[in-house]
């Protein structure tokens, strides 16, 4: 069993703390749901807290660092080279809606590599960690992807476009592909769970593309410290930095590659010649 250091501690305690009013807030979503104005503002106002909340821990544990955050935009410390990226609930729509999945998710970034983060499950209370070279852990449990080698055996998570995001028409051959190839495909509805998920091996891989670095850079990290692979959708070695995400075990991995490039590459039409 590992112990966490301080700096995953300092994360970890930031993230309780922004979960009590995150939790006390998701209790009044049921309520909201049958009133005129609707939910939607209130739970703006429960992000916007809990990022509040967050900068202000961080900052105040290390106020020489720099920050991006999703609401609050970025900028940079004292020490140019380190930052804390920031999404204070990932899964709104989930949470708008009264669905128990979603999280807080905080990567710690130096120089350009993520070298620490964790992703909080408010609701069940479990607090996914990995720092380089220590591993990926689910609050003291080791972390292993998936050690399945078939697709036809594999669960696989996505994230699909919705009205005014992602491009459905790229998308759907995507899904159609592999949909024929797995045992089940699943949208669950916050990237940094999805990742975290595969780092645990509850789901064998993952693919989304139009993501954002605070969705993504504290579960990218998990799924690398738990043995796994991840890289664009295209085969580009930094999917932090690109528009595209794939994880899975090594194996898994080239094998949804090459079903998701493959679908995609007869979706685009041929040029006449």
């Amino acid at each position: 069993m590992a112990s966490r250091s301080a700096i995953i501690n300092v994360m970890a305690r930031a993230a309780e703390k922004a979960a009590r009013g995150l939790i006390r807030d998701f209790g009044e979503v049921e309520h909201l749901q049958v009133s005129r104005k609707g939910p939607a503002d209130f739970v703006s106002t429960a992000d916007t807290k809990a990022e509040q909340i967050l900068r202000a821990e961080l900052q105040k544990a290390r106020p020489d660092f720099g920050f991006l955050l999703e609401e609050g935009g970025g900028f940079t410390g004292k020490d140019a080279g380190t930052r804390w990226i920031v999404d204070p609930l990932d899964g709104t729509t989930n949470f708008l809606h009264g669905l128990p999945f979603w999280s807080i998710s905080i990567a710690l970034e130096k120089e350009g590599e993520i070298v620490a983060g964790i992703v909080y499950e408010p609701v069940r209370d479990e607090m996914f960690w990995a720092e380089k070279g220590a591993g990926a852990w689910n609050n003291h449990q080791r972390l292993r992807v998936s050690g399945r080698r078939k697709l036809d055996e594999s669960v696989i998570a996505t994230g699909l476009p919705f009205k005014g995001r992602g491009n459905h028409a790229d998308y759907l051959p995507q899904l159609q592909a592999v949909m024929a190839e797995t045992a089940g495909v699943r949208r669950f509805g916050s990237a940094a769970l999805d990742l975290a998920y595969v780092a645990a091996g509850r789901f064998d891989g993952y693919w989304e593309s139009h993501v954002q670095p605070w969705d993504v850079a504290a579960g990218l990290l998990m799924v690398t410290e738990a043995g796994g692979f991840a890289s664009e959708i295209g085969g580009g070695r930094n999917p932090y930095a690109g528009e595209s995400v794939l994880a899975a075990n090594s194996h898994l991995h080239l094998l949804l590659g090459k079903v998701l490039r493959d679908a995609s590459a007869k979706s685009k039409p041929k040029a006449e010649g």
